[in-house]
């Protein structure tokens, strides 16, 4: 590689550093208080970080946080994890257009870190994304969610313990917090968490399958089924308009 090409690419990456600012900003209150909430549902700092280092996705860790106190096993949160996060499939496909050739290995490295937040500044950049800049932003989201993590799990440790119990409830309070924003933007969406909660209660309060089970089950079966009316009434429509 030229000196040339390489202090293009530093320049990049500096400017993906400058991108991925906001990001860290962004994460660190919700990195913060996962690592505090995984404190307090019995996880060592080391197994927190390490999830953050290996997962790097936010709501499904706080799922998993709330999956591991039930008691739930392995395939249950591996198999809920892959759907929250399987919106990733149509991300990753989009800024395969939008950001330059490289070999497939710089690729598998940087798409590592794609998230909602990494994958809005990078798609809304102007022009082509090029790999400095993606190792750049990503590097920062990632750096920052993992350290963050760890600070937020010291911070629990030091609580004192009747309120490090009590900090459970705030695991709630996040998931509403995460939900009321897409409730907000799309009728469809609240739809679609009533249904789910209709059909765990039915599935965990009827004794039918075991609480992990019971939310993997019903955030496909509501997913399915909304997704379903959604074609009849497209094609209800679109019989009536061509009536």
């Amino acid at each position: 590689m030229s000196d040339f090409a390489i202090g293009k690419e530093s320049t990049e990456f500096k400017k993906g550093l400058q991108a991925g600012i906001s990001i860290g900003i962004g994460y660190f209150p919700i990195a913060l208080t996962f690592g505090l909430l995984a404190k307090t549902s019995g996880l060592s700092i080391y197994e927190s970080v390490l999830m953050s280092m290996i997962v790097f996705a936010g709501a499904s860790q706080y799922i998993s946080l709330s999956l591991l106190a039930y008691g739930t096993g392995i395939v249950e949160i591996v198999l809920t994890t892959f759907i929250v996060n399987i919106r990733h499939f149509l991300m990753s496909t989009s800024l395969n257009e939008k950001c330059e050739d490289d070999h497939l290995g710089n690729k598998m490295l940087y798409s590592f870190g794609i998230t909602d937040e990494t994958f809005s500044v990078v798609a809304t950049r102007e022009g082509t994304a090029t790999t400095g800049f993606m190792f750049g932003v990503n590097l920062l989201a990632y750096s920052s969610w993992v350290i963050f993590t760890g600070i937020g799990h010291l911070i629990g440790a030091s609580l004192p313990q009747t309120l490090q119990e009590s900090m459970g409830v705030a695991l709630y309070a996040m998931f509403i917090g995460l939900l009321v924003p897409s409730l907000k933007k799309s009728v469809k969406v609240l739809f679609l968490a009533s249904l789910a909660a209709i059909f765990n209660t039915i599935f965990t309060i009827g004794g039918i399958m075991a609480q992990g089970w019971a939310i993997v089950t019903s955030t496909i079966l509501s997913a399915v089924m909304i997704e379903l009316i959604e074609v009849i009434k497209a094609r209800h429509w679109g019989v009536k308009h061509e009536k």
